[in-house]
């Protein structure tokens, strides 16, 4: 029976946790927080992070703590409708797609990993330095908020630290600095009635000018009666540190919607009733060659960190865990199966990480503004024909595995909300 140390209680090394546990591996949690709080926003669960979930025994629990998606529908900077699909179950895939708090989430994990590894199973306010190895197995250094050390020993090492991971930076010190991108992101949640018909994701504008993505989290949160809805706007910025939880200004970002005109939803009024707003630079950490150093393995953001759209960093963060208990299972050599992880999934994710920097299926509404100069348009079948916007998605939602229902039999999966009744 493998003993294994994980390094952070984030998401990744929550369900990597249980993921082991179900494969009856000891694994034990290194977290340098001194308590674990909700903190985040919105994250955008796919069909595939929903059957990670489910495949944990955790769906009724999620489901009581996230939204389910039907439509996914994207507007010019002016608000006129480029583009929709439906999501989920409702294109016919076989399990939902989700939208949740970020922190529900990660509360949810650990209150599973407590109840089935045992309280002490996270052990939190211990930080990383290093580790070192030898055949036999991991020596980890932790340092304790008193600035005492520690050394625990262990037959592998997970590293789900994150963005800013140590281990990475140990393991590749040449590649330890990332690169500011240009584009700043906005995020915020806003409490509301809801929108649309509930269950909408929102994509809003033009590129060149800024996007904005919303999407409802959390449904009668905290009994208020009303819905938490998170936003996320990309604009052009300056370069500040890479920190989730820096504070922005809804300031900086108002004048940029000042065109948008949906029916059903004031954005400006939804960026002034906000409840938080948080900064974080758009940052271009380079795929790494390897993920692997003998009985190290580094997972999630520390492995693989990608732009935050289109739900796939924290989707892919959590297969990870599953991918690699398995490997671990089917071989009695530890090297061998991380080696095994490593070639399986490393080059399918950093081609995800390069094709989220590239926009992903957002280019349609790049593509929009390019052909109409940011300009309301008159007939959207004359701008962006329904067949090449159906082939951009295909092939979007086949690269990061899920391909869509029905479109190799040559049906049209997408549609727009003002010739068919997305909802009913």
């Amino acid at each position: 029976m493998l003993d294994i140390a994980i390094i952070g209680a984030g998401p990744a090394g929550l369900a990597a946790a249980l993921r082991f546990h179900q494969k009856g591996f000891r694994p034990r949690i290194y977290e340098s927080v001194p308590e674990l709080k909700p903190l985040g926003v919105g994250i955008d669960v796919k069909v595939y992070g929903t059957k990670e979930l489910v495949e944990l025994g955790l769906y009724d629990e999620f489901v009581d703590i996230s939204v389910d998606a039907k439509t996914s529908i994207f507007y010019n900077n002016h608000g006129q409708e480029i583009y929709a699909e439906l999501c989920g179950v409702h294109m016919g895939y076989e399990h939902e797609q989700r939208f949740v708090h970020r922190g529900y989430l990660q509360m949810l994990l650990y209150r599973t990993v407590i109840e089935r590894l045992g309280a002490d199973a996270v052990v939190q306010g211990v930080r990383f330095v290093r580790y070192d190895q030898d055949a036999d197995g991991v020596t980890v250094e932790l340092e304790h908020a008193d600035g005492t050390t520690e050394q625990v020993r262990a037959d592998v090492l997970v590293a789900a630290d994150g963005i800013k991971s140590a281990a990475r930076r140990q393991m590749h010190p040449e590649q330890a600095e990332p690169h500011y991108s240009g584009i700043t992101m906005y995020r915020g949640t806003t409490l509301m009635d809801p929108f649309n018909d509930g269950h909408s994701i929102l994509h809003i504008g033009a590129p060149q000018i800024a996007t904005m993505i919303v999407y409802p989290i959390a449904d009668d949160f905290e009994g208020s009666g009303k819905t938490l809805v998170n936003w996320v706007v990309e604009r052009d910025g300056e370069e500040t540190i890479e920190d989730w939880n820096q504070l922005g200004s809804v300031e900086d970002i108002l004048p940029l919607f000042d065109t948008v005109d949906l029916p059903f939803l004031d954005v400006q009024q939804m960026l002034r009733d906000n409840r938080e707003v948080y900064l974080f630079p758009l940052i271009r950490h380079d795929p790494l060659e390897s993920w692997t150093d003998g009985r190290v393995v580094l997972i999630g953001d520390a492995a693989h960190a990608m732009y935050p759209r289109g739900g796939n960093g924290a989707c892919q963060a959590i297969v990870d865990g599953g991918a690699l208990a398995g490997r671990l299972a089917a071989h009695e050599d530890p090297v061998v199966a991380l080696k095994e992880f490593e070639a399986a999934r490393l080059p399918k994710v950093n081609g995800m990480v390069m094709a989220h920097r590239g926009e992903g299926y957002e280019v349609i509404r790049r593509m929009v503004a390019d052909r109409t100069n940011c300009e309301p348009f008159e007939d959207i079948e004359q701008v962006l024909p329904m067949a090449e916007a159906d082939a951009i998605f295909s092939k979007y939602h086949a690269m990061v595995g899920q391909p869509r229902p029905g479109f190799e039999a040559g049906e049209t999966t997408g549609f727009r909300t003002w010739s068919v009744d997305a909802a009913r």
